[in-house]
């Protein structure tokens, strides 16, 4: 009997940061997933003040660039009481390893969605898949790199299959015991992937990993084990690891590191990138008057750290 995969991202939950160019010009597209708890609005509210050492946030230096924050689903979590907008469920944050199976329905769902908004995302873009960046935090950067696991694009006009580039942040990577790429997309069994070890789109894609070494909830050593998984499937991954941040991003030296790889890894010589300091106009937010909590993530990060003692 054939089965069908639900809907997980729903497109009146996902909001963008639209091109701000004064030509109306579209160059890039960032899908950026957000983490555990959180919600698109909060998440795109944070995004327009995550700024660097100038004072600018990637959508002003790069204002021919879309930004598409999809919502995770609300899912009851397995082992608490609450329901909380989630990519997929975690059944204890101390070790992601006990029960991970748990993890495998929700995550397996969520990556045929990002997948499938992805796709929806290159055929704005003429079918560059060499424009697509993809991005995440926390749980959103783990259910991204799933995707980039299980992720199959045709060739460019250059010949070469990739993305234009993959950023994770304060990340792991579910499923870490799997020593090779056949075994990782076994885990999920999604269609329409790779076939078995073809490392194609990972020896392409340029990644960014940022992980700050006090993250309380993600340990750096997570972070470190996910480098370690993607170098030994044959990407090259460009490492920051910052002192101090917690469990969010690192500003301002994180977001000048994200600047400089999007204008050296991503972007070509015929790209604007912006050298002012205005505010982008493109920016789209639910109301001015937001009462949106900014600081990272939201008040779940405060949750998780009382009670990280206990099985989530």
């Amino acid at each position: 009997m054939a089965t069908t995969t639900p809907t997980v991202i729903d497109p009146a939950n996902t909001l963008t940061i639209n091109p701000s160019a004064p030509s109306g010009i579209h160059t890039h597209t960032v899908v950026f997933l957000h983490g555990r708890g959180d919600s698109a609005p909060n998440f795109l509210s944070s995004l327009s003040r995550w700024r660097d050492s100038q004072g600018r946030t990637p959508a002003e230096v790069f204002p021919s660039f879309k930004w598409v924050i999809p919502q995770a689903p609300a899912r009851k979590c397995y082992s608490l009481p609450q329901t909380w907008n989630q990519w997929f469920d975690v059944h204890n944050v101390k070790d992601f390893a006990e029960q991970e199976g748990v993890q495998q329905p929700g995550l397996k769902e969520s990556v045929f969605a990002v997948r499938e908004l992805l796709k929806t995302e290159v055929g704005l873009l003429g079918g560059r898949w060499d424009r697509i960046v993809l991005a995440g935090i926390s749980m959103g950067g783990a259910t991204s790199v799933h995707t980039l696991f299980n992720l199959d694009v045709p060739a460019g006009e250059d010949g070469v299959k990739r993305l234009g580039g993959f950023m994770g942040f304060a990340c792991r990577c579910p499923f870490a015991g799997r020593e090779t790429l056949e075994e990782m997309r076994k885990v999920l069994g999604l269609h329409d992937t790779p076939e078995g070890n073809d490392n194609t789109l990972l020896r392409n894609t340029p990644v960014l990993m940022e992980h700050n070494a006090d993250d309380y909830l993600v340990r750096v050593e997570h972070g470190r084990g996910l480098r370690d998984i993607l170098t030994k499937f044959g990407a090259t991954v460009d490492w920051k690891e910052y002192p101090q941040g917690g469990h969010w991003f690192n500003s301002p030296q994180g977001v000048d590191d994200v600047i400089e790889f999007l204008k050296s890894k991503v972007v070509d010589d015929t790209i604007h990138v912006s050298q002012g300091t205005s505010k982008a106009p493109g920016l789209r937010r639910r109301s001015e008057d937001s009462t949106l909590q900014l600081q990272p993530p939201h008040t779940l990060s405060a949750i998780l750290h009382d009670i990280s003692h206990r099985k989530l």
